[in-house]
């Protein structure tokens, strides 16, 4: 639902771009409630504000350490609208409500990077805005979040737009907030290790252990006869797990080169693959000018979008799913501007992968230490795959098949239009890509949601309409794409409840007809393609 912004607190460290937001909410008659310095400058420019002391009754003290941490502050951001109990409580305290929380956090990364001391350096972790940032995107139902001021411009316009907020706009500042603590709390934890780690002088144990598990791992590994001993072995942290060793066997250099970050592991190289085979499916749409964008999660897509240039793609992609996007591998088929590195440090994530980047993209993505840039060469994906299974191993032909419009078969009395079409090819690939039991609901070339690894076809489609609903996207004339065919006609009759207007399915059921006879009777568009994509 709709809410509209009627007072804002203001605590940032850098004062760099707060004018033009400041100015748009006073025009609205927003209430600004602010800290000392920040405080200062707004009423240097000439408008009114309220100082946090004055609201709490209570002065800023250690020094200004704390400063916001008051039941007046905190109640004002997670009161709960609509809730009988907190108005009576906010009644009963004088409680201001907080619509609107503006925070940019003390620059404890530049201070760890400017050779300060350890002083400096602590006193320079922020407890207060984290705080605040935590609560407000905690209350995104009635809490707009800001929490960086790469997104003031975005707020201005929200502001100018009419000073109102959906629900859908403030569960996505909400996630990029959560992004932003987390980024910040692990650059704490790395320099907080770092200082523990020499304290005790155990920097190098870790490794031995390494050493040691490796050393056991190439001991009970067969002699290899084939090409592939020919091929570099590099030795990764660990496997899926810390208490698994493990091993690539390959020449990474010949796709990608490191431009940044901590070494790659075992998890990052299966969601690369992942990454790399699905936009790979997509470079032909390069040729229609459109830029695909990729997020993966745990070698699953949570977010893709085709899309003429690379910042709408990537809005679209992170909008599937701004949650899991967070600690995932972001890939791209262009290059990444200045504009795009902007918009994408704005969330936690392991890998960038790109054929490119300017050289304004790498000083903004490279501000954090252990994010992983990749810049790719060339990628052809692999034309057999296999894996260990029993005692022995299973190989097959990769899957490489990908569907045109040739490929689709109209088997119900209503025939898709163009542009339904063009969604289902989109849906279709990137269900080829989804692990089975696997669905996908697609308008235009945006993936809404998927549901995946399910054991019945019916729980994915309801995951995937669930998602879809959570993160505010309407399914009526959406498409819906299914990785194997239908046994029943339970998933288009749960389909055709919530508007979906075209389904693409392989076909080849004994019971085919009686899902035809369900899209029918519900207006619904079918075609089959005649070509299943399981992936176990």
């Amino acid at each position: 639902m709709k809410r509209r912004i009627s007072s804002a607190l203001i605590s940032v460290y850098h004062k760099d771009g707060l004018e033009p937001v400041v100015r748009a909410l006073a025009a609205k008659g927003v209430r600004l409630i602010s800290t000392g310095g920040t405080y200062d400058f707004i009423t240097g420019l000439g408008l009114a504000a309220d100082r946090v002391e004055d609201l709490t009754q209570y002065p800023a003290i250690f020094g200004g350490r704390v400063k916001t941490l008051h039941p007046v502050v905190f109640g004002g951001i997670l009161q709960r609208d609509g809730h009988a109990a907190d108005a009576a409580e906010a009644s009963q305290y004088a409680i201001p409500a907080i619509d609107l929380v503006v925070v940019d956090l003390y620059p404890f990364v530049d201070t760890v990077q400017s050779g300060a001391d350890h002083t400096a350096i602590i006193e320079k972790i922020d407890i207060g805005g984290i705080s605040l940032l935590r609560a407000a995107a905690k209350n995104y139902a009635s809490v707009l979040t800001i929490a960086h001021r790469d997104y003031y411009d975005e707020l201005v316009e929200l502001i100018k737009a009419g000073g109102t907020t959906t629900l859908q706009e403030r569960r996505r500042f909400a996630a990029l907030a959560f992004g932003e603590v987390l980024n910040y709390d692990e650059a704490i934890a790395d320099y907080m290790t770092e200082q523990a780690m020499a304290d005790l002088d155990l920097e190098a144990q870790p490794e031995a252990e390494e050493d040691e598990e490796l050393e056991d791992l190439n001991d009970q590994e067969p002699d290899q006869d084939d090409d592939l001993d020919d091929e570099p072995i590099t030795e990764l942290r660990y496997g899926e797990n810390p208490h698994q060793a493990a091993q690539f066997e390959g020449d990474l250099a010949e796709i990608f080169t490191q431009l940044h970050g901590k070494e790659l592991s075992y998890n990052n190289l299966l969601d690369l693959d992942a990454a790399l085979n699905l936009i790979t499916d997509f470079d032909l749409e390069l040729e229609h000018g459109q830029v695909c964008c990729a997020i993966i999660k745990h070698n699953n897509a949570c977010g893709i979008a085709l899309a003429q240039d690379g910042l709408t793609a990537w809005q679209q992609a992170l909008a599937a799913d701004p949650v899991s996007a967070f600690g995932g591998v972001i890939a791209f088929n262009t290059t990444v501007d200045a504009h795009l590195a902007q918009a994408i440090d704005g969330i936690f994530f392991e890998i960038l992968v790109a054929p490119g980047y300017s050289a304004e993209a790498l000083e903004v993505l490279k501000r954090k230490k252990n994010r992983i840039l990749l810049e790719l060469h060339a990628y052809t994906p692999q034309a057999w795959v296999g894996r260990a299974a029993l005692n022995g191993y299973l190989w097959q032909d990769a899957d490489q098949a990908v569907e045109t419009e040739a490929d689709l078969k109209t088997v119900s009395a209503k025939a898709p239009t163009t542009e339904e079409i063009t969604a289902l090819l989109f849906a279709a690939r990137v269900c080829k890509h989804t692990k089975s039991n696997a669905i996908v609901l697609a308008k235009g070339t945006q993936m809404l949601a998927s549901g995946m690894g399910q054991t019945s076809r019916v729980d994915a489609l309801r995951q995937a309409i669930a998602k879809a609903q959570s993160f505010g996207f309407g399914l009526q004339g959406a498409v819906m794409a299914s990785d194997a065919f239908f046994p029943f006609p339970d998933c288009v009759q749960i389909a055709a409840e919530v508007g979906i207007a075209a389904i693409v399915q392989p076909g080849g059921s004994i019971k085919d007809q009686d899902s035809i006879d369900a899209a029918n009777q519900a207006g619904i568009a079918m075609v089959f393609t005649g070509k299943r994509h399981f992936k176990h």
